[in-house]
């Protein structure tokens, strides 16, 4: 058994990077975080559209937004890197002008914005874990990797709470939220394509076979759609527990974002660097499994009624960001490891796509199965996962560890 990698902060910042591509990202969170979580609220309230077609305007926008990346994962593979990492804030902050653009009405406009958000939103994890796999190996890849997502964590949770403090301004304090996000998306792209970080292309070995890894990772794909349901639960599958069936004060909610944030931030490089003496693919597995348990906890939360229900959940709330954390810390990671390096962009554009398509559909999955009762959503969840876990485990590992 491998003894644990202790990563010390200097060289976590030049595993990430270096020190202006962790102010690229950090910019770039805080930007996303400003916006995300209101985009919504600016076409009912700026643009005067209604809900119904302003929610399918954005979820249009996610779901189109996946098509670019067999393009994304084909540029990366062409050696391109801090290049990629910059278009994808460019393109975002283009969205972002669009939205600025659009009359009171438009549908459309906005409908655009959200689509070219989309495009943004989804190359960039991709494009991200390709720079870092370019300047970083091993299990130092693995905790710059799990910093990156707690520094973004960290911006959008931010992001988020000035957000929320302008709201009280109307209009007009939207409007110079979207600006500011879009000049802050501008200011990253400019930070990241500064890095000027390039892969040389790796050439396919004699008699082709460039995307042969691509079979032997399907099953580790489709586990990964599942996985995904996870990151939608504290914002999806809670509030329905808690409000519908559980009638919890709203402050229950908060508290429940707040500590996932705070625990995500404080906790993934930690844990990640704690799991390195495993192989990856155990920690993935390990995750389905822990997230597994606390599906079945929050049903059985459900059954303790109004005065312990809500504790409950928040309680094992706690569990589901543990399991969160080992899956966000290894699935990347363990992509990473497996694909060569000819092919190292299609096959993250590749599990970017099953990400992306399990946060777009999970939503419509949970509020579809959620009438059916607890029994069906929680029981449902998890024996997915759990059948996603012994996926994971079951399939044939490539190497030997520390690997994979």
């Amino acid at each position: 058994m491998a003894t644990t990698t202790t990563i010390r902060p200097r060289a976590l910042v030049r595993a990430s990077g270096g020190p202006r591509y962790a102010v690229a990202l950090a910019v770039d969170a805080l930007g996303t975080g400003l916006l995300r979580p209101f985009l919504l609220l600016y076409g009912v309230s700026v643009l005067r559209l209604s809900p119904q077609a302003t929610g399918i305007a954005m979820t249009v926008g996610a779901v189109v937004g996946l098509a670019c990346m067999p393009a994304v994962g084909r540029w990366l593979d062409r050696g391109a890197r801090s290049t990629v990492v910059a278009a994808s804030m460019l393109v975002r902050a283009l969205g972002v002008a669009l939205l600025l653009a659009a009359p009171a009405g438009n549908v459309r406009l906005f409908a655009a914005a959200a689509l070219v958000l989309g495009v943004g939103n989804q190359a960039w994890p991709a494009a991200h874990a390709a720079l870092v796999a370019t300047v970083a190996h091993g299990r130092e890849r693995d905790a710059a990797l799990a910093a990156g997502r707690a520094l973004r964590n960290a911006g959008l949770g931010a992001g988020a709470l000035l957000a929320t403090a302008c709201l009280a301004g109307g209009t007009t304090a939207l409007q110079a939220l979207a600006a500011v996000t879009g000049v802050a998306y501008l200011a990253a792209a400019a930070l990241a394509w500064s890095v000027r970080v390039h892969a040389r292309p790796a050439a396919a070995p004699a008699g082709g076979g460039g995307d042969a890894p691509a079979p032997r990772m399907r099953g580790l794909l489709a586990a990964n759609v599942i996985y995904a349901f996870c990151l939608n639960v504290p914002e999806v599958a809670l509030p329905v527990v808690l409000v519908t069936e559980l009638h919890a004060s709203p402050v229950w909610l908060g508290t429940i974002y707040v500590a996932n944030t705070v625990l995500v931030v404080t906790l993934q490089v930690p844990v990640t660097v704690l799991m390195s003496r495993f192989p990856r693919r155990s920690v993935l597995a390990i995750a389905g499994v822990v997230l597994t348990a606390s599906y079945l906890g929050f049903l059985a939360a459900v059954f303790l009624g109004h005065d312990w229900g809500a504790p409950a959940v928040a309680a094992v709330s706690v569990v589901c960001t543990l399991g969160e954390i080992l899956y966000a810390g290894s699935a990347t990671a363990l992509v990473t490891a497996l694909a060569p390096a000819r092919v190292l962009g299609r096959a993250l554009a590749r599990l970017q796509l099953s990400t992306g398509f399990g946060l777009a559909v999970s939503p419509a999955v949970i509020t579809a199965v959620a009438p059916h009762g607890p029994a069906a959503l929680w029981g449902g969840l998890a024996a997915a996962t759990l059948l996603s876990a012994g996926a994971v485990a079951t399939e044939g590992e490539r190497g030997r560890r520390p690997g994979p």
